[in-house]
């Protein structure tokens, strides 16, 4: 639809479009964006739940004393009690340790349990306003962008969001407190033995910024990756039956293959610099181990500290790499999700379709007059589609529209529709320019039968009743027996109950086409578009579809756009459109009579000439 020409595609681009888009360039990486302004996005869609937030840290602030609790216990059960071998003591304080840390792991499951809550209503309202945000883009963003990556940004994305902020929400907090919380006890205990032990802090830090400035490209371009994997497997999914009837099962086959290798090594790249960090901090921890055994074995020789005091910077330096650990483990997620973050912000800020203008009146009793003065429009600046047109369909009159394909037929509906607005020109219904109409109110009183039917994966009844969701069944029924589609309807298993598959797959070419035409009785539409709607049946079923049609387009102003000229000799105009120029225009005889361009379509089609 971007593109109405009829350019022909080089070999290679060629056999890329018929399998998916083609795999990004290897080694090439998407420069990240700034994750800070992907957290500020993402922080207002917790801002709702503060109040649930600060009791998850609350509970988080909890279990962090109680784990500083229990290490303190037991110091002072070795150098107050083992010490002096009194084993009531010991006992007492043992069962003290068991509480704490029942106690601190409760308040962790809690925690986790609210966080999780918390997070889904987030996520649930960033999948809320991107799907909401989407449905208000213009149809050249969706011409752009491949399904299969739009439904990795709804899915993939957001799953990699949902990872970050249900699982590492309350660990960040965890371990951010534990930090402090720990640095704190260590001073209060031994001063010497702390500063020991923090020298650690900047070496992990350091290594950890440096390690993100790549982790964040990597987890971008593996985001990136697997939307273009997406886009590959759904249009090969849906499309089984092209690829299998040309025998392109190797050739789909082969693409995948080319797409899950960039995403291998996307994967590959960037989970190989985040999971550095792991042995990383092992190393650390147990060269914190080595100072702190070394310099508290020396203070205790001289008596400045108790084994009970090393024995808990030991269990608290265990606590303390612990937090490091998990900041480290989390960088693979957290980057993840703000690279899935950014690509989801991109949708969303993707500008909207042009609203309607402030003064857009609404629209009432739709006589169907239509003018289109002096159009113009291109969908890229260098390649005019429409040049300077004009034309007018009064009330009631059938105009069709006939030319090459690419000539520019269809960008005449798309502009009638406001599917794309117009470069320059003006077009009108009853006097009122279609800018200045509220677009819903534009499109209710639009019909559109079309080549390319779409149904939905529902009922048959849904399907029809999509035209007009407040219509009865009677009234559902009623636009399918004016469609000639009631007979065959009540022949489906379950009848108007029958479910469709995927794009009504289980019907027929002709059947899709009569509920498409009911479809659009029920909307009871006063202008009618008709784009090819019978070129892809056979001549019994044009027939049954050509009768329907005719009651359809009774007393409403119709387009008609077809390639078959024997369906369209009772218009009341044709309008014959050349390079995006209508050339000529009359009757279907006077235009036959004038032996021009219309003339030799004619006989190219019923004589088998060369157009």
């Amino acid at each position: 639809m971007a593109n109405q020409t009829s350019e022909r595609q080089s070999g290679s681009d060629f056999r890329t479009r018929m399998v998916g888009r083609g795999p990004a360039q290897p080694g090439k990486i998407e420069k990240a964006r700034d994750p800070r302004r992907a957290l500020r996005r993402l922080l207002p869609y917790l801002g709702p739940y503060k109040t649930a937030m600060v009791v998850v840290l609350g509970f988080v602030l909890i279990s962090t004393v109680l784990g500083l609790i229990g290490p303190y216990l037991m110091g002072k059960a070795i150098d107050g009690f083992i010490a002096t071998k009194d084993a009531a003591g010991l006992a007492v304080i043992a069962i003290w340790m068991l509480v704490i840390f029942l106690l601190g792991n409760l308040a962790d499951a809690i925690s986790g349990w609210m966080m999780a809550g918390i997070s889904q209503k987030a996520l649930k309202g960033v999948r809320r306003d991107l799907f909401g945000h989407l449905q208000t883009l213009t149809l050249r963003f969706f011409d752009n962008h491949t399904a299969g990556e739009l439904m990795s940004r709804l899915t993939n994305d957001i799953d990699a969001i949902n990872q970050a902020v249900s699982q590492n929400v309350v660990a960040l907090l965890a371990s951010v407190l534990s930090l402090f919380g720990i640095l704190v006890a260590m001073f209060v205990l031994n001063f010497w033995l702390a500063l020991a032990a923090v020298v650690v802090v900047p070496i992990m830090f350091w290594f950890t910024d440096f390690v993100a400035r790549y982790t964040r490209k990597g987890f971008r371009d593996l985001q990136k990756s697997l939307g273009n994997l997406n886009g590959v497997m759904e249009e090969v999914i849906s499309g089984q039956r092209v690829v299998k009837a040309f025998r392109r099962n190797d050739s789909a086959i082969e693409n995948f293959r080319l797409h899950n290798q960039e995403v291998y090594r996307s994967a590959v790249y960037a989970n190989s610099y985040a999971l550095l960090l792991m042995p990383l901090t092992n190393q650390l921890g147990n060269l914190f181990v080595i100072v702190i055994a070394g310099l508290g074995g020396w203070l205790a020789l001289k008596d400045l500290v108790t084994v009970g005091t090393i024995v808990t910077f030991i269990s608290y330096g265990r606590n303390f790499i612990n937090p490091l650990r998990q900041l480290a483990n989390m960088y693979n997620s957290i980057q993840a999700a703000l690279a899935g973050a950014e690509r989801v912000f991109e949708i969303i800020d993707t500008p909207s379709e042009v609203d309607d203008a402030s003064e857009a009146a609404s629209m009432d009793k739709v006589q169907g007059h239509v003018i289109f003065e002096n159009v113009q429009f291109s969908y890229t600046p260098e390649k005019p589609i429409i040049k300077n047109m004009s034309l007018e369909a009064k009330p009631g009159e059938t105009v069709a529209l006939v030319g090459p394909t690419g000539a520019g037929k269809t960008t005449l509906v798309n502009l009638l529709t406001r599917f794309y607005e117009t470069d320059a020109g003006r077009i009108s219904i009853d006097g009122t320019d279609i800018r200045q109409i509220k677009k819903d109110d534009l499109r209710r009183e639009l019909g559109l039968v079309l080549q390319d039917t779409f149904l939905f994966a529902a009922s048959v009844m849904e399907n029809i009743r999509y035209g007009r969701l407040d219509a009865t069944d009677e009234e559902v029924i009623e636009a399918a027996r004016m469609a000639d589609a009631d007979h065959f309807i009540r022949k489906l298993p379950q009848g108007y109950q029958t479910m469709l598959s995927e794009r009504a797959s289980n019907l027929s070419q002709g059947q899709r086409q009569m509920l498409s035409i009911a479809r659009a009785i029920l909307a009871d539409p006063s202008i009618l578009i008709l784009d090819e709607a019978t070129s892809s049946v056979d001549t019994r079923t044009e027939v049954r579809i050509q009768n329907a049609l005719l009651r359809l387009m009774e007393g409403r102003t119709s387009f008609v756009i077809a390639h078959r000229l024997s369906t369209i000799r009772d218009a009341d105009e044709l309008l014959v459109i050349k390079d995006g120029e209508i050339v000529e225009k009359g009757t279907h005889q006077q235009l036959l009579d004038q032996h021009g361009f219309y003339h030799h379509l004619y006989l190219s089609q019923f004589k088998g000439e060369e157009i």
